[in-house]
């Protein structure tokens, strides 16, 4: 895996590690925690890229800003 593999691929790679480390064992709550690893580092860069400025990052994520402040918050990043 390189830095220039599109997203999918990455995110598969991830997912089929993930699944091996649990060595057989079934996971619990997978969705949430899978939302949880990865919207917390994707609002982090979307953030860093606008530098702070919520209403320009709700714009580009295509989102309401009240619902970017609450995942901001959600995740400590604001």
């Amino acid at each position: 895996m390189t830095k220039s593999d599109p997203l999918s691929v990455c995110v598969t790679h991830a997912m089929e590690q993930y699944f091996e480390d649990l060595n057989g064992e079934a996971p619990a709550n997978l969705h949430n925690f899978f939302i949880n690893e990865v919207e917390k580092p994707f609002l982090e860069v979307v953030m860093n890229q606008v530098k702070g400025n919520q209403t320009r990052a709700a714009d580009i994520l295509g989102i309401n800003r009240n619902t970017l402040r609450k995942k901001l918050k959600t995740y400590n990043l604001g």
